[in-house]
């Protein structure tokens, strides 16, 4: 019986092991998160992001709607430039049984070995914050993770990482 309830927990820790984003921030401890209070996109930066045009306006979308969460608003003189970056790699998991092992019978045993390869794609995100008037670099947030080339799960999927990376954001004083 208890074998049975650990099967469901086993498999939900692997779904949700490979649902989360892992999330990176670094920040000028000298700039003064209150005073910003509206945005713009780095245009240039974003143009020149490699990913299929239907991807970043997904993303921009995403960052659209943490913001005004946050209270930002979108001006043409704004405090703030946002710009974007990603990286795609793939990530290669082998496992491998040796075939070699003691079970039932008279001694060790042999056996054929046998490797399982999985490869899954992986991305990460970077959203950068510049102050607009002095075009430094004062807040980065970086989130990776696995990707997914289904439609339908997309938007939640680049929703996931734009929300957790900007979770962080503005950093919290101690």
């Amino acid at each position: 019986m208890k074998a049975i309830k650990l099967v469901p927990l086993f498999l939900l820790l692997i779904v949700t092991s490979c649902s989360s984003v892992r999330v990176n921030v670094d920040y000028d401890k000298k700039a003064n998160f209150d005073s910003y209070k509206t945005y713009a996109y780095l245009k240039g930066a974003v143009d020149k992001v490699e990913i299929s045009d239907l991807d970043k306006k997904r993303i921009l979308h995403s960052i659209d709607e943490a913001l005004a969460l946050k209270g930002f608003s979108k001006s043409e003189t704004p405090d703030l430039l946002v710009s974007i970056f990603t990286k795609e790699n793939q990530r290669v998991d082998v496992y491998n049984n040796s075939g070699f092992g003691w079970g039932w019978g008279w001694g060790p045993g042999f056996g054929m070995g046998y490797s399982s390869t999985f490869v899954t794609p992986e991305g990460s995100l970077f959203i950068d914050l510049l102050d607009a008037k002095t075009k430094e670099l004062i807040w980065q947030g970086e989130g990776s993770g696995y990707l997914t080339k289904d439609v339908e799960q997309k938007d939640a999927r680049i929703k996931e990482f734009v929300d957790k990376i900007l979770e962080q954001y503005p950093p919290q004083k101690k």
